[in-house]
């Protein structure tokens, strides 16, 4: 059995673990934030809150027609222990309409409450695709063909004023070999057809590239310690984990070593591991103890926190790619499309290919079956 890691820690009566840094605490995040917080104290709030899904889920998820009512007294709260500098960031995925290949809108709905509201300001929207999201949902995307699979979570990116304290040179990214070759060969400065000045600043090298706003992380946990040890220790893991170099891309670029990060809906704590090997002082909140249980394995494995702000890589995953929509098309449409929208489910038709390479598996399958018997 793994043993829980020890940390020199300042633990306070109602802390459920706590490190020189930071804390988790068990029990409802509006409390506790009134609680612990000063009006503006606060630098950074970044969290994934339980989505607005439409089948229930373990970890207590609100149904999609009610989400914004429900968060709305988290929003005020946000708002309140924020510093005037400071920023909320919320990973959020959508919905569908129940037994409808349409989509909710809880996660707009959200955005525009906090603004209008709650008075916060949209910094910048980002969208955090997951390179590795299977083809879901299945019944509209592999049976009946008729959407495209969903592998995009909304990241909000909110301010109680519109000048939020940010940099993007913390979060730059490598060059693409598009700019390798401009830089290398030249680059004549002109009035491009859309009316942008490209001036001669452009083909200066600056070491690395600002990144957009579409976040490729491919969420691929399989073998992490976290999942070790919740295994050894007869732990229900948390179902929904974001991975870790979400919050780190807006941690380095939205505070500096020593402010405070918190994430209300914590989970296993994801967020507090990345803050405390960034030095940020950190608090991490959730109603439910086994998931708090499995997060203190993030925290005192030396080999992780000697590193100190080192960041969070993986070997030969650098890019991701991202093919141009039209790179296997051939100019044939293939068969109509269903007049009815894809309302009645169509019977799969086999090609005449399809099947002589069935039937010729059969007759082989047919033939080892007729050896091995002998």
């Amino acid at each position: 059995m793994t043993k829980p890691p020890r940390k020199k820690s300042r633990m306070r009566k109602d802390d459920y673990f706590s490190t020189a840094l930071g804390s988790m605490v068990l029990g409802d995040s509006l409390e506790v934030l009134e609680k612990r917080f000063k009006p503006g104290s606060v630098d950074l709030i970044m969290t994934s809150p339980p989505f607005g899904l439409v089948r229930k889920k373990e970890y207590g998820n609100v149904d999609a027609d009610k989400y914004v009512a429900w968060f709305k007294p988290f929003g005020e709260i946000f708002k309140t222990i924020l510093k005037p500098t400071g920023s909320l960031v919320i990973d959020i995925g959508g919905a569908w309409i129940p037994g409808l290949p349409t989509r909710s809108l809880y996660h707009y709905e959200l955005l525009i409450m906090l603004a209008r509201e709650c008075g916060f300001h949209l910094a910048e929207e980002f969208f955090w695709w997951n390179p590795a999201k299977l083809p879901t949902p299945a019944e509209w995307v592999t049976v009946r063909r008729i959407r495209v699979k969903d592998a995009i979570n909304c990241v909000w990116w909110l301010s109680p004023t519109p000048w939020p304290k940010a940099s993007n040179r913390r979060v730059l990214a490598p060059y693409s070999d598009a700019m390798k070759d401009l830089l290398r060969n030249g680059y004549r400065a002109k009035l491009r057809p859309s009316g942008h000045d490209i001036s001669e600043k452009f083909s200066i090298d600056n070491g690395a590239a600002i990144p957009p706003n579409l976040l490729a992380i491919a969420h691929t946990e399989s073998n992490s310690f976290y999942l070790r040890y919740c295994k050894e220790n007869g732990i229900e893991p948390h179902p929904a984990r974001f991975p870790a170099e979400l919050p780190e891309f807006f941690i380095r670029m939205l505070t500096d070593r020593g402010d405070v990060v918190v994430d209300p809906f914590a989970g296993s704590c994801v967020t507090g591991e990345v803050a405390e090997r960034l030095k940020r002082r950190w608090t991490c909140v959730d109603l439910l103890e086994d998931y708090l249980r499995g997060g203190v394995a993030r925290f005192g494995r030396d080999e992780d926190f000697s590193r100190g702000d080192a960041p969070t890589r993986r070997p030969g995953k650098h890019f991701y790619k991202a093919f141009h929509p039209a790179t296997t098309w051939n100019g044939h449409e293939g068969e109509p499309l269903p007049a009815d929208g894809g309302r009645r489910r169509q019977l799969k038709t086999t090609t005449p290919a399809a099947t002589k390479k069935k039937v010729s598996k059969s007759r082989r399958a047919s033939r080892s079956l007729v050896t091995a018997e002998a």
